[in-house]
């Protein structure tokens, strides 16, 4: 009988161990390591926070929204959803190394929460840094262990995708005007002014202007097919990585061409499109597939592919048969 107790006694510390490793599964403990989002969780709403502003990301239905506002832009809820879902630890970060590359440089987290089905079921803290390829240091708390944390078989930035710019989230669109919403289109072509030229559309009547007047002579079916490209008009990407000298500089130099749209609404839409150079082993080449370019008043320079653009690079002589 004492065997037997004595047995129990030893037994159960032991069973507790056993409980506590496999409760354990990271090296560095569940409790410092667990960021991703466990599967049975589908997630609902991502807000992120720097103390001073909120981005919050929203499922509706099969579409996220931004902030209440805007439609996301597909592949940058797929990525953030793999991260969330996806990501490890890579490997513990030193107080030394912390104290260095976030404390000193005075680096504030951007606090992320992730809700699912209206509640918070998960929160961290994301410093982000270049001190590591992955972008991207992470706490559970404040007090918490700091780590490097990445997604498996995914070498890119994934801190970058923790940002409260909302430019990030939305859809990568130019233009996306039906042909009856086009009231007007005028397009300069800045070294060659005598190709420019004005189309209006009212009431699905089309006109044709030089710089000064009303042209004849001209094709309807070309009048119309170019309306028709305005429907879809995409851009690569945000230059979000320019210096606000570098903006300055783009926006000085004189522009390739400027197309101006006015809507039947009458809202009306400036894009400005530059030349666009590349370093190549030092030297500077023009990008023969890509522009500089800027819509409205707007700060912010994207990237545009010729591919995606060309269409709309049209001359005069273009609406004229032969």
């Amino acid at each position: 009988m004492r065997k037997t107790i004595r047995y129990i006694v030893i037994s159960i510390p032991v069973l507790i161990l056993v409980f506590y490793l496999q409760k354990e599964k990271s090296p560095f403990g569940e409790k410092n390591t667990s960021f991703a989002i466990s599967p049975e969780n589908e997630i609902s709403g991502i807000e992120f926070s720097d103390g001073r502003s909120t981005l919050d990301l929203n499922k509706k239905g099969d579409s996220w929204i931004v902030n209440k506002q805007f439609e996301t832009r597909r592949s940058s809820i797929l990525f953030i959803l793999e991260i969330l879902n996806g990501m490890e630890v890579k490997s513990p970060v030193t107080p030394e190394l912390f104290e260095k590359e976030i404390v000193e440089k005075e680096i504030k987290p951007v606090r992320v929460k992730v809700s699912a089905k209206g509640r918070v079921i998960k929160s961290f803290l994301v410093y982000k840094t270049a001190s590591n390829t992955y972008g991207n240091i992470m706490k559970l708390r404040e007090g918490s262990k700091p780590f490097i944390v990445y997604v498996p078989g995914n070498n890119v930035d994934i801190g970058s995708a923790f940002t409260l710019n909302e430019l990030f989230w939305q859809p990568y669109t130019v233009y996306n005007l039906l042909p009856s919403d086009v009231f007007s289109v005028t397009f300069e072509n800045i070294s060659d002014t005598g190709s420019s030229f004005r189309i209006e559309n009212e009431n699905q009547r089309l006109r044709l202007y030089d710089r000064s007047e009303e042209l004849t002579g001209w094709d309807t079916s070309r009048l119309i097919r170019y309306i028709s490209y305005f429907t879809h008009v995409p851009f690569e990407s945000w230059a979000l990585d320019l210096s606000s000298v570098e903006k300055e500089r783009i926006k000085s130099q004189e522009p390739l061409y400027r197309i101006s749209v006015t809507t039947a609404g009458g809202t009306k839409t400036v894009l400005t499109l530059w030349e666009r150079s590349i370093d190549e082993n030092g030297v500077l080449k023009s990008d023969t597939d890509r522009l500089w370019a800027k819509k409205d008043d707007s700060g912010e320079i994207i990237i545009l592919r010729y591919t995606d653009i060309d269409p709309l690079l049209k001359k005069r002589a273009y609406f004229f048969p032969g």
